[in-house]
């Protein structure tokens, strides 16, 4: 069967049953029909490396809640974000994120860690058990869409310990968007709680409180779930100019709503947090001896301004980029070797990290062979290693990179 045939035969089943529909997005290929074997070895390396990373994060996390504003904007936390920011919600760095990983001669590295917002979820959580099945493989994600029944279901009983209003709950996303709103349902569907899909094009402020604008009635949000960054969120006026984004921001801090991912989690969201854990562990501070050694294994040299000029080859990356927007490869010389081409996140603070090379995997494509650049993320939920998911695409991997289904040899 020839190529094309096969990837009809793996993706028509998903679409008609409307879970996973974007397996072709911009008129382009997004998910192959390959499988890509691994070792048993890689899959625990990952879920190793997910795990001790966790610990640096979560450590790291009540002393910036606790720190000084300035730190806080120095990282790039907006102002309208900082008293959110600093709400203990859960003791955990994230309810869902994932750490993204380059597979190295000297191990994993994490690039970075999207704390806030992840997508990839239907693809590692459910695809790729339906490809591992279709090819007889194991899938190294088997049976773990159960964390995240678990995962939502603590967090409204923390919320609710708390005093927070749990009942009326709702999973928002952009409603024209065919990915971020199939995620969204697809964790809506999972999560074991009573909620309803509102598109944020519905969402209504009024007084102190968010409604869900729904057949002409405002029904009250007490517990939203938000595929919607919060650095987005921080800018946003409606078409009269009122700051809508930092108004709804405000009754977060107030504990008037309560949101997932925490909002915590976007303290965990900006890259310059690497540059900070990086030089508390050149200076030999703040972590205990096994944690500088996590640090050591797992991160890249990271700075705030650009020591690597005339040295080695390194990134210049936007603290809040996201799908490879405004990323820079650049030789020992600073020369350019290759640069995204999106129009976003330019504006932004850059941070300045060691540059490593992906390893590179052939595959078959609608458009022939494929030699692309492989790169591992790997969820944590709730605190726990989770899910992976394999992306493979240019030097930088952006937003219309392959989506590559992985199995255990």
């Amino acid at each position: 069967m020839n190529y094309a045939l096969r990837r009809e035969e793996l993706y028509q089943p998903l679409r008609e049953e409307g879970i996973f529909t974007w397996d072709c997005m911009y008129d382009e290929e997004y998910a192959l029909a390959s499988l890509h074997l691994i070792p048993d070895r890689l899959r625990e390396q990952l879920a190793e490396a997910t795990e001790r990373l966790a610990r640096i994060y979560g450590k790291v996390l009540p002393v910036l809640q606790q720190s000084d504003s300035a730190l806080l904007r120095e990282l790039g936390i907006p102002e309208a974000a900082l008293a959110a920011c600093r709400l203990q919600v859960h003791e955990l760095p994230t309810l869902v994120g994932r750490f993204d990983f380059a597979q190295t001669a000297e191990g994993l590295k994490m690039l970075e860690f999207n704390s806030d917002t992840p997508t990839g979820i239907v693809e590692a959580f459910h695809v790729n058990q339906h490809i591992c099945d279709a090819y007889g493989a194991k899938n190294p994600n088997q049976g773990m869409a159960k964390q995240l029944t678990e995962a939502f279901q603590s967090i409204r009983q923390k919320y609710a310990s708390m005093g927070y209003r749990t009942e009326h709950i709702y999973f928002s996303a952009l409603d024209w968007h065919e990915e971020d709103k199939g995620t969204t349902l697809y964790l809506l569907n999972h999560s074991g709680l009573p909620g309803r899909f509102i598109g944020l094009e519905q969402l209504r402020l009024f007084e102190d409180r968010l409604y869900a604008l729904q057949d002409d009635q405002f029904l009250p949000i007490d517990l939203l779930y938000r595929l919607h960054a919060l650095e987005k969120l921080a800018e946003e006026h409606d078409t009269d100019g009122y700051p809508t984004g930092p108004h709804l921001l405000e009754l977060i801090a107030q504990k008037k709503l309560a949101v997932i991912n925490p909002p915590s989690a976007f303290l965990l969201q900006t890259k310059a947090l690497q540059a900070l854990i990086w030089n508390l562990h050149e200076s030999n501070a703040f972590f205990t001896r096994e944690e500088h050694e996590t640090v050591e294994t797992y991160m890249l040299p990271t700075y705030f301004e650009n020591r690597f000029l005339g040295r080695e080859r390194f990134v210049s990356k936007p603290i809040f980029g996201r799908e490879g927007g405004g990323v820079v490869l650049h030789d020992r010389q600073g020369e350019t070797l290759e640069r995204d081409q999106e129009e976003f996140y330019w504006d932004q603070p850059m941070i300045y990290q060691r540059f490593v090379d992906l390893p590179i995997v052939e595959t078959d494509t609608l458009k022939g062979k494929y030699h692309g650049h492989l790169l591992w993320g790997s969820f944590l939920i709730n605190g726990k290693p989770s899910a992976i998911i394999a992306r493979l695409g240019g030097r930088i991997t952006n937003n219309l990179s392959y989506y590559l289904p992985v199995g255990l040899q």
